[in-house]
């Protein structure tokens, strides 16, 4: 506690920043919701928040997008990987997150220069024959300049930016800090766990300062697509790559998006559209390791109708269940299958609380739209659209590793009718399903799945007796403990207090009247209505107590009935 009390006394120049861009952009009522103004003031420093300007008449998502890049590398990233959350944003939001570009103002080579010299260990200048200082990309993490070895191999280095690590850091302890006060004061981001999101982008955004993860990402795929003369990768040089620097071989070629000097060099641009497709879905359905962000910005395109994919940064895996889980959507989907679809997207969402009722009746609208059209005539892009529409609207959080599957399908989907506009996905998709079919049934694979459930089976019925044991021990000390979640347990223990209640009264109202009736068999004292006076009104309480005890139970009977 003191330790985060520490960091958030040390990082309030920040958070003062950041409230002052939000407020900037029309967000004050996030602030004041959130209570970020009043927590720097019990901090003990005076905010001084900008005055009331006139705020353009801008849509929320425009207001957001702007706030986020004003505030810096770190949640411009927050934005990217937002882009990604197809399932928790609608499309116009999504359209504006993937506007934030982490390109930033480039800095000077000798400013470069000490960090390069720290992360070789020698001279820059005894590795490299050129150097040059003009960068050909400037991002928020990392600068790249295009260099020659000695030995006259043209390379790229990619160097990270001095100094930013602190700022990150402090950047992400201020955003798990709102993050948590987002989930404690808004009950309805509780389901979308901003806390969690914001974890796993630490950890994924930690890894990206590593420069040395892209180079195992890179190798990765030099791997799985070794033998693959259609598909060129950048060389990584291992002896010169860490943390801080990341040195790979040059790939010239024509940049993604010049469509222009493709027709110009007589390049193929189906069989480009093509072979693109290929290689990604062989990443996805194949290999369960793929590119996250196949751009035109990140591929290029080389002689012979041949690609080059670079940027290995952001990278998704795909387990065998999860692929599994794809071409039983896929088959179900070419089939029309809505059970099939719905048993997917429930597996998907887990634990979740699903009206399952109303999401299959939604399914088989979903698939009547589709019901006229062939597999070829269907936009792949269009159709993964749709199912995370359908899962947005009834609140279901899909797996973070499916939405970066989606966004990346989406923008294959993309380049590739960029490239050809007749580009359909779905014949490209076919043979790469069969062949994850194939494997999935073959005997050996089946041997395998056997072999793993016996197993599994083994270790549970080994594990039994240590359970029991575990169970006897808790009893004999005292510290077993039963937890039952009973439905309409709490009405039921409404109930029973009110019988009990009613019981005592009847009680009650029988001692009075026996009561009353002893005293009326003593004929001295005063008397009312020919009575004695304790007698007379013992019998008028337990007439009232007795009415009471009528009503009561006919109101109680109505209610149940309601």
């Amino acid at each position: 506690m003191l330790k985060e009390t520490f960091n958030v006394v040390r990082d309030l120049p920040r958070l003062r920043d950041i409230i002052a861009i939000l407020v900037r952009h029309g967000m004050g009522n996030l602030v004041q919701r959130l209570g970020l103004a009043k927590g720097i003031e019990k901090a003990g420093d005076l905010l001084h928040l900008p005055g009331k300007h006139e705020i353009e008449e801008v849509e929320p998502e425009v207001r957001m997008r702007r706030a986020l890049e004003e505030l810096g590398p770190t949640y411009i990233k927050l934005g990217q990987v937002l882009a990604t959350r197809v399932d928790m944003f609608p499309p116009e939001w999504i359209t504006e997150f993937e506007k934030l570009q982490s390109a930033a103002p480039s800095l000077p080579f000798e400013a470069l220069l000490p960090e390069l010299q720290i992360a070789l260990g020698q001279n820059p200048h005894e590795i490299f024959d050129e150097l040059d200082p003009v960068p050909i990309g400037s991002a928020s993490i990392a600068q790249v300049h295009r260099a020659r070895l000695k030995s006259g191999e043209a390379v790229v280095l990619k160097i990270r930016r001095p100094g930013i690590i602190p700022k990150i850091e402090a950047d992400l302890r201020v955003l798990r800090h709102i993050a948590q006060l987002a989930e404690f004061e808004f009950p309805e981001m509780r389901r979308y766990q901003p806390i969690k999101i914001v974890d796993e982008f630490s950890k994924s955004l930690r890894r990206e300062l590593n420069l040395s993860t892209e180079a195992r990402n890179l190798e990765r795929f030099t791997q799985n697509f070794s033998g693959n003369v259609e598909i060129e990768l950048p060389h990584v040089y291992r002896e010169w790559t860490s943390e801080r620097l990341n040195v790979q071989s040059y790939i010239g070629g024509i940049p993604g998006n010049d469509l222009e000097a493709v027709d110009a060099t007589g390049l193929d641009r189906k069989v480009l559209a093509a072979r693109g497709a290929n290689a990604v879905l062989k990443m996805v359905l194949i290999d369960g390791y793929f590119h996250a962000d196949p751009h035109p910005g990140n591929v290029k395109y080389l002689p012979g109708n041949r690609l080059a994919f670079l940027d290995f940064g952001m990278v998704g895996r795909l387990p065998h269940p999860r692929r599994d889980q794809i071409v039983d959507l896929l088959a179900a989907l070419a089939q029309r299958d809505e059970h099939g679809i719905l048993n997917v997207l429930l597996e998907w969402t887990g634990d979740a609380v699903v009206d399952e009722e109303k999401l299959a009746a939604d399914i088989a609208d979903f698939i009547f739209n589709y019901e006229n059209l062939s597999l070829k005539e269907v936009q792949f892009g269009t159709l993964l659209n749709d199912i995370v529409a359908l899962s947005r609207e009834h609140q279901l959080m899909l797996p973070a590793d499916l939405t970066l599957l989606f966004k990346a399908l989406i923008s294959l989907e993309g380049l590739g009718r960029q490239l050809d506009p007749d580009f359909q996905m779905v014949p490209h998709l076919t043979p790469f399903v069969k062949q994850v079919v194939l494997a999935r049934y073959n005997p050996a694979s089946l041997l395998k799945r056997g072999k793993e459930g016996v197993v599994e089976a083994l270790h549970v019925l080994a594990g039994v007796p240590r359970d029991i044991g575990k169970l006897i021990k808790q009893a004999r000390r005292g510290n077993l403990r039963i937890d039952l979640d009973l439905k309409r347990l709490d009405h039921f223990g409404i109930q029973m207090t009110r019988s009990a209640n009613r019981l005592t009264m009847g009680i009650v109202t029988g001692a009075l009247m026996i009561g009353s009736a002893i005293i009326s068999t003593v004929k001295s004292g005063p008397t009312l209505l020919g009575l004695p006076v304790l007698g007379a009104l013992g019998f008028i309480l337990a007439l009232f107590i007795t009415l009471w005890l009528v009503i009561s139970i006919w109101i109680s009977g109505k209610e149940e009935e309601r």
